[in-house]
């Protein structure tokens, strides 16, 4: 008999993914298209609208040309997708402006501006979430003040997956996590007026979508979607949470035990502790993220890295540009296989290396835009393996960073993305947590997540708990025992680590100064000349 399938949606940042799975969980195929976005130096990173949907649809359909039947078998679609941002649509359905996503730093300004306000701890402590550029709050109160034009033309602020979701059922809504995180009470998961007070957004109150429960509630694939991507009208489909929990969730962030952690090390690091509602640790510096779980009364606590495995990649990219100086071409891409090599061939603790490498700076566990990497302790006996060493280092140091301004580290922490294939870098990891680490099997985390919700929404199973136990539990692998004596010797680290970093603003301060000096002077210059 012909396997039932549900296709989960995973609309990222760079790249759409479009998964089959089997109803108890295993995955048959995937289809990915390559997703743009424009950047400039003023700060703005945008997306369109449109684009981004024809790639959805491209996506679903290259899944159905790697699958017989697909038709007939799929009977349910979830879609999740990149987080924060805003995607703006009209009366009519039709996109604003391109997306402003949630990379895009010109709001800076005006969450400064919020920040001073004597309401701030009072929004912190409901949404749980500080106020950062890639925000849909903070866009839309930096719109309300310098784009109004934008906002009078705009009918419904989206996020990306509610945008998708739009397109394929023609229904306006978001879901409880990002819709609490941004504009409401993660306690009720619902939008909070005070809140949006605060953001100076009241009058706007209009543009934000009515909040469903994927788990719970789902709509039919409209006839034109169902034509578009070759699947069957009137299919259910389920709203599924922000990328971030929905990979989490399919990563094992939640199998019922307490103090278990998950962190995602892509080339952004982000870090996450399954808690209760009312065991939420709300830190003294405002910052983090608090979003809810498809779980009744649990959510998770977020602190994000703008940058993790990307320093990784940066230091390969600088060797692979020497290697091709002297006419040896070797990508970056090649290099990652001798990772493993170089980081056990490294002496541990040697250096240190704060990992900010990003143009954005840093938002976990702090905010601060100027922030930038550095290399501290070389002498001229360092090699090349030293410093990949140290990048590790500096990742595992940002990662208990991260866990320490949400309440402390945790006993076991499970690993995703394809960084943490090196076992050496599990080691790291691991010791710079204090935490037994395991990885999981599943492939497409985030996809798997949202296919989960609808599993439950079509009734498969009882519960999310029930969901998890077949689509989850089973892909965890083998616990790997952390090295106390590498756990000692990586205190002494982070400690170093952590004392720097509360001095280093003010380098960055410097260094941004004489770089805008350095710019002016070069005007100048071609100024006088032409």
């Amino acid at each position: 008999m012909t396997t039932n399938l549900i296709v989960g949606i995973d609309a990222g940042t760079s790249v759409v993914k479009a998964v089959a799975f089997t109803l108890d969980g295993k995955q048959i195929a995937v289809s990915s298209v390559r997703n743009t976005y424009k950047a400039t130096p003023n700060g703005s990173a945008t997306q369109s609208l449109s684009k981004t949907w024809d790639d959805c649809v491209a996506a679903l359909k290259g899944l159905g040309e790697k699958i017989e039947d697909f038709q007939l078998r799929v009977v349910a679609l979830s879609v999740t997708g990149q987080g924060d941002g805003t995607w703006l649509i009209d009366d009519d359905g039709l996109p604003v402006c391109d997306a402003w996503l949630w990379l895009d730093g010109r709001s800076a300004q005006t969450v400064d501006i919020l920040n001073t306000q004597s309401s701030e701890r009072q929004r912190f402590e409901k949404t749980g979430t500080g106020l950062s550029t890639c925000q849909q709050g903070v866009q839309l109160a930096h719109m309300a003040c310098h784009y109004p034009h934008l906002l009078e033309k705009a009918k419904t602020a989206f996020h990306c997956k509610d945008w998708l979701y739009f397109n394929l059922t023609k229904v306006r809504a978001t879901d409880p996590s990002e819709a609490s995180f941004t504009f409401g009470d993660f306690r009720t998961r619902q939008y909070d007026d005070q809140v949006i007070t605060s953001l100076g957004l009241s009058e706007y109150r209009d543009l934000l979508p009515d909040i469903i429960d994927g788990c719970e509630t789902t709509h039919p694939l409209s006839a034109e979607a169902a034509e578009l991507t070759g699947l069957k009208a009137g299919i259910p489909v389920s709203l599924a949470y922000v990328d971030m929990v929905m990979t989490a969730l399919g990563a094992g962030v939640h199998t019922g035990q307490d103090n278990v952690a998950c962190s995602v090390i892509g080339s952004t690091g982000v870090h996450m502790r399954s808690v209760s509602s009312d065991d939420v640790f709300l830190n003294d510096q405002c910052t983090g993220y608090v979003i809810a779980l498809p779980i009744p009364g649990r959510v998770t606590q977020v602190q994000t890295n703008m940058a993790s495995a990307l320093n990784l990649d940066w230091l390969l990219n600088v060797a692979s540009d020497l290697l091709k100086d002297f006419g040896c071409e070797s990508s970056p891409n090649v290099m990652v296989d001798k990772v493993e090599t170089w980081l056990q061939r490294a002496e541990e603790g040697q250096l240190l290396y704060h990992p900010y490498i990003s143009d954005a700076g840093e938002r976990g566990p702090f905010v601060n835009g100027r922030a930038r990497a550095s290399f501290t302790g070389l002498t001229y006996h360092h090699r090349f393996h030293d410093l990949v060493r140290a990048v590790v280092e500096g990742l595992g140091m940002a990662m208990r960073d991260c866990y320490e301004s949400m309440g402390g580290t945790t006993q076991e922490l499970r690993l995703s993305g394809g960084a943490v294939r090196s076992a050496t870098l599990r080691k790291i990891l691991s010791a710079s947590v204090g935490a037994d680490v395991c990885v999981s099997g599943r492939e497409e985390a985030g996809a798997a997540g949202a296919a989960m919700m609808a599993a439950v929404a079509i009734g498969e199973y009882k519960s999310m708990d029930d969901c998890i136990d077949e689509w989850v539990t089973p892909l965890l692998g083998q616990i790997e025992k952390k090295d106390k004596a590498l756990c000692d010797r990586y205190d002494v680290l982070f400690n170093a680590f952590y004392q720097q970093r509360l001095t280093l603003p003010d380098t960055w301060l410097a260094m941004e100064q004489l770089r805008e000096h350095s710019k002016t002077h070069l005007q100048v210059n071609s100024s006088d000349k032409s």
